[in-house]
């Protein structure tokens, strides 16, 4: 997530570039927040999804 762009990435096997490319910020690290809640995972902050997903 970054701002009010949200990216869906489905599981299963290696993950694509894109998928990596989405979760890494520019020095190479995982955007903040990370949040794991059972099979999801949250990367980056969109309030409306923290919301939904978090209360």
């Amino acid at each position: 997530m970054k701002g009010k762009k949200v990216d869906e990435f489905k599981p299963g096997g290696k993950a694509p570039k894109a998928c990596v490319d989405a979760m890494l910020g520019p020095t190479g690290n995982l955007r903040a927040p990370t949040l794991r809640m059972g099979n999801t995972v949250l990367v980056g902050f969109n309030e409306d999804i923290f919301g939904e997903l978090v209360g």
